[in-house]
């Protein structure tokens, strides 16, 4: 059997103990999505921006343009049967009896809106304390960090999708396929700013590589 990534979920915050998921992660396909936003309201003389003729008028032809943040979706498989099958496994007992519900509630309370209780620990909104409408004030979605090779992203998870495959005796499910859709959160948080700098340096071997030889032909 080919070995498989993994790949984990982890909350980023104050809560004791945070929450933490750890899946398999093998994708044949990431949908990775970046959008941009053209308002150029009566821009003179051209469609779709403002005249130019030179490099150092690209700032003025970019007016009313803003980059959307990046959203992308994953799909994963979140498994009990090894858990189930090694009695030496940490996690036996309980996937034998619960299968993925545990991993599944996880993911869901992911999502729920959470209230900042005493001593920094978060408790679901839906305990009853703050406000009953979801995510007011005082009431946040947990940040999480996305663990995928060489990728540590700040995102929030925008969209679960679970497919339940295999349950137990007990109508416990101990295998679905997850789709999980994320935004990105971009700014300045120690994650985004580290996934920057990779970025520009990726960017920086591509053009090593002979991207230089396409600027001969376009300005040459």
């Amino acid at each position: 059997m080919p070995n498989v990534s993994r790949g984990a979920l982890v909350e980023y915050g104050l809560s004791l103990p945070p929450l933490v998921l750890e899946f398999e992660f093998n994708p044949e396909t990431i949908s990775r999505t970046r959008s941009v936003t053209i308002t150029t309201g009566n821009a003179p003389g051209t469609k779709g921006g403002y005249d130019f003729n030179y490099p150092w008028e690209t700032n003025r032809v970019a007016q009313g343009v803003s980059v959307e943040p990046e959203q992308f979706s994953i799909d994963i498989l979140v498994d009990a049967t090894d858990r189930m099958a090694d009695v030496n496994h940490r996690a036996h007992a309980v996937a034998v009896e619960f299968g993925i519900e545990p991993d599944l509630d996880t993911l869901r309370a992911m999502v729920e809106p959470k209230t900042q209780g005493p001593g920094g620990v978060q408790m679901l909104a839906g305990l009853g304390l703050g406000s009953q409408r979801a995510f007011a004030r005082d009431e946040y979605p947990s940040v999480l960090l996305l663990v995928w090779g060489s990728h540590v992203l700040p995102v929030f998870l925008t969209s679960v999708q679970v497919e339940e495959v295999g349950h137990l005796p007990s109508l416990k499910p101990y295998r679905a396929n997850v789709n999980l859709s994320f935004q990105v959160i971009e700014g300045n948080n120690p994650f985004f700013q580290v996934e920057r700098v990779r970025r520009a340096a990726g960017a920086a071997l591509n053009f090593g590589s002979g991207a230089s030889s396409v600027l001969g032909r376009v300005f040459g």
